[in-house]
């Protein structure tokens, strides 16, 4: 089930998106016991990042969130976030002179309230 986002600097949009995709999809799975075919990862392109005040020109910035059903531990929640950095780090690998920033958010979704649907076309 879990719904994954990954937001990304413009200037990184040269890595392999669906490989990032699976690797985190397939870890989600081994980690908090996603089910084969649940994850759901889309990738957003951010056009700017400004960090601080400093106005250095050359940040990038990937941010991962995953919404997931609560009851997972800490501890398999901890895993995911560290097993995320260090995809991001295998994935994304910054030019020259470019700070990255990565980060990941694990976030329980309200079980009662949450809908979703499929369609085919």
């Amino acid at each position: 089930m879990p719904q994954i986002s990954v937001d990304y600097s413009a200037g990184l949009a040269g890595f392999d998106r669906v490989s990032l995709g699976v690797a985190i999809n397939r870890l989600a799975e081994e980690t908090i016991d996603a089910k084969p075919g649940s994850c759901k990862t889309v990738f957003r392109q951010s056009e700017l990042l400004v960090v601080g005040t400093s106005r250095i020109p050359h940040d990038g910035q990937v941010f991962v969130e995953f919404q997931i059903f609560p009851g997972r531990t800490p501890e398999a929640k901890a895993a995911l976030s560290e097993g995320v950095l260090a995809l991001l780090a295998e994935h994304v690998k910054p030019k020259p002179g470019v700070r990255l920033f990565t980060a990941v958010n694990i976030v329980d979704i309200d079980r009662e309230s949450y809908r979703s649907a499929t369609a085919q076309g």
